[in-house]
Formats: C-alpha cells, sequence, structure tokens
C-alpha cells in the first residue's frame, strides 16, 4: 500500500497528491512515470512523476479527472492509500546543454513538462516555458516553472491570462523574431504536439514529444500503446514515452484516442446518476 501523504486540488478536476513510494522516488528520473492502481478493482493508470523527494521517499503526481478510473483516485483522500504504484517506468529524457530550449506545455501536460524545464535548467540550458491552458483556473504550476525557466510565458485560449492564443503561435513568434532556438520539447494534447511539429519543421529545430498513449501494463506486454515513429512500430511506455515528433503519426494516435468514447461515456452516466441518487 502506497499512502497519501498531501492531496492539493490545483485547479478543476486537477489534483495533485504526494505519495509515499520509496524506491520509485530513489530510481525515479525526469520524463518517467508510474501505473497507479488504486484499488482491486481499479483500472491501471499512467501517470507522469512530476516531483519526487527521495530523503522523504515521497513522489508527486499530478491527476485530471478524465473519466471512471481518474476520478475514483481523485476521491482519495490525505491518509488513504493507492494499492499499487508501479515504476519508475519508461525511459528518462535525454538531457545535456542543447543551448536554448523551449518548452511548450498544453493543459495537464504542464505536469509532464516541469520535470523536463527542471532538469534542461540544472544542465545549463536557455529555458523559456510556454505553459498554455484553456482559462485562467486551469493554469497549473505557474509558480514552479518560474523559478526553474529563464522566460515564462503564460497563454490562455480565451486571454482570460497572459497572452491570447495558442502556445504554436507565441513559438513562431519567436522564431519570426530571430530567436536561437536550439532544442523544442513539446507536451500536451495530441493535436497541439502534431502543430508544435509542423512549426518547427521547417526550420529543422530538433522537436520531441511525449505521447499520452494509452497503455494497460506499462511495461511492454500487451501492446496497446504502439505508436508509430517513422516506418516503425514502437512502445510508448517502453520505447518512449518521448519521441522525435517530426516522425511521429499524430493522426493515428488522435484516432486511438476515441476508440473508448463510448464505454468511457457510459461509465461517467454511472458516476452521474449515482451521485444524484445519493443526494436525493
Amino acid at each position: 500500500m502506497y499512502k497519501i501523504v498531501k492531496k492539493k486540488v490545483l485547479a478543476p478536476k486537477i489534483t495533485r497528491f504526494t505519495v509515499e513510494a520509496p524506491e520509485v522516488a530513489r530510481a525515479r528520473k525526469p520524463g518517467q512515470f508510474v501505473v497507479i492502481r488504486a484499488e482491486e478493482t481499479g483500472e491501471r493508470v499512467p501517470l507522469t512523476i512530476v516531483d519526487s523527494d527521495s530523503e522523504k521517499g515521497t513522489i508527486d503526481v499530478i491527476v485530471q479527472e478524465a473519466g471512471f478510473s481518474t476520478h475514483d483516485i481523485c476521491c482519495f483522500q490525505e491518509g488513504d492509500a493507492f494499492l499499487d504504484v508501479l515504476g519508475p517506468l519508461g525511459k528518462p529524457t535525454h538531457i545535456e546543454n542543447f543551448g536554448t530550449v523551449v518548452c511548450i506545455g498544453g493543459g495537464v501536460g504542464i505536469a509532464v513538462l516541469y520535470p523536463i524545464a527542471k532538469g534542461l535548467k540544472e544542465a545549463g540550458n536557455t529555458v523559456i516555458t510556454i505553459n498554455g491552458a484553456r482559462n485562467k483556473e486551469l493554469v497549473i504550476l505557474e509558480e514552479e516553472l518560474e523559478k526553474v525557466s529563464d522566460e515564462l510565458i503564460i497563454t490562455t485560449d480565451d486571454g482570460s491570462y497572459g497572452i491570447k492564443g495558442f502556445g504554436s503561435t507565441v513559438l513562431q513568434g519567436l522564431i519570426d523574431e530571430g530567436r536561437k532556438i536550439d532544442f523544442v520539447v513539446a507536451i500536451g494534447p495530441t493535436i497541439m504536439m502534431k502543430v508544435v511539429a509542423e512549426v518547427t519543421r521547417p526550420y529543422k529545430i530538433p522537436t520531441i514529444a511525449s505521447l499520452n498513449a494509452i497503455m494497460i501494463d506499462g511495461t511492454g506486454m500487451c501492446g496497446v500503446c504502439r505508436v508509430t515513429v517513422g516506418d516503425e512500430v514502437k512502445f510508448a511506455c517502453v520505447d518512449g514515452p518521448e519521441f522525435d515528433a517530426h516522425l511521429v503519426n499524430f493522426d493515428e494516435q488522435i484516432a486511438k484516442h476515441h476508440y473508448y468514447d463510448h464505454e468511457q461515456a457510459c461509465q461517467m452516466e454511472k458516476i452521474i446518476a449515482a451521485a444524484e441518487q445519493e443526494r436525493s
């Protein structure tokens, strides 16, 4: 059992948990993730390790309620315990001093981006971070990113905070200004990562994307997280989750994300019905 020592709601339906997992805390590196099973009948949910404290033996994960299983996880409270925390999984981010790096994230993808931006800054890079969200209420980890970034740019789709528009547009603006960009990291909605890859492609700026593929076991056994990268089939859980964004078949990934929409909707209907019955 893995005890929850802290729970903090960061934004509507976005929750940060600090969990006791000493072995994971000691071994984890930026870019890696864990698979959490909250209880015996729970689904296995992959979550990026946002931060860790090896002395306290804790890791931090951020969960967005997007369906039945993540809703269930977010109902857990401080003092409760998750049944399983498997990890660290996935290949760590390749970190070196590239020069000037733009880290661009969207939505809860910022949770994945933060430890990478932190690692890149510690390696001596000049880090420009673009933190994007639909609105001000959904902007997360602003203070943490400010500490590890030489420049932090906030964007919101509706203009309620920071610059109105998309992070990819800001990135294009930086390029148009003649800013020298040596490397780009893109993490967020699949369509966002696809657009970022198309922005950097003509300029041959090396770009990686962290894919949020559907996973089950997280160890390469089930094959559910297959992704097409160039002419090869890869498994996001063991070969990634980060890949050359200019080679990823993003259209295939977008289609896969809708495979279980019907089943997910049915489960959420059950949650809503149960909540209404409890209120009555």
